[in-house]
């Protein structure tokens, strides 16, 4: 008999397994808290909300962020600056919630050098969620930030559809910026193909 063999996808996820939280024991190597006590820079919250192709929030997706401090310095190998910042790896996942939120705490990057220009600061974003066959990629950039005129990467991007990368400050004493995913339709984030 043969036939069409079904296709994995990349959730929905096991919450104790890939996301922290207090449901269960739990090993800090990563989470949704990237700030450590050596970290220098603007201590900002990203939040949000994923949302399917039909307006629906999604409820077992997966994120995860990486990205530079507040000089723009990358904890890599590759980057052979010296890092300050000796803890912060500038690395966090977390699950969404029974109404689709996210939320990270971190610093604000700095400006990012290119391979031509420097780039924005901005955060570099996977989303995993079920139905998909790969992690969808994505850059947040900060609607406070005069350097996005300037970006490279943000330049690609046609300009009716810019706003779906930039992350808009939200009113209050905590700098929070918010920054919701659309997977699919008429408000349908833009994605990178890496």
């Amino acid at each position: 008999m043969s036939g069409i063999t079904p296709s994995q996808t990349v959730g929905p996820y096991f919450k104790y397994g890939l996301t922290p939280g207090n449901d269960y024991q739990w090993n800090d190597a990563f989470g949704n808290d990237l700030v450590t006590p050596d970290v220098s820079g603007e201590r900002i919250r990203i939040v949000g909300r994923v949302f399917d192709g039909d307006g629906k929030e999604i409820t077992d997706s997966m994120l995860e962020i990486w990205q530079a401090d507040g000089q723009g310095r990358f904890a890599d190998p590759q980057d052979a600056r010296s890092l300050p910042n000796a803890a912060f790896r500038g690395f966090g996942r977390c699950g969404t919630d029974s109404k689709g939120a996210y939320s990270f705490h971190t610093i604000k990057p700095g400006p990012v050098a290119g391979p031509r220009e420097q780039q924005a600061p901005h955060i570099l974003l996977a989303v995993f969620a079920r139905g998909m066959t790969r992690q969808a990629q994505t850059r947040i950039y900060f609607e406070d930030e005069a350097a996005n005129a300037k970006d490279p990467i943000l330049a690609l991007v046609p300009a009716e559809r810019r706003t779906t990368l930039i992350a808009v400050r939200e009113p209050g004493d905590i700098a929070t910026y918010r920054f919701d995913v659309h997977l699919q339709g008429d408000l349908e984030t833009v994605f990178f193909d890496l």
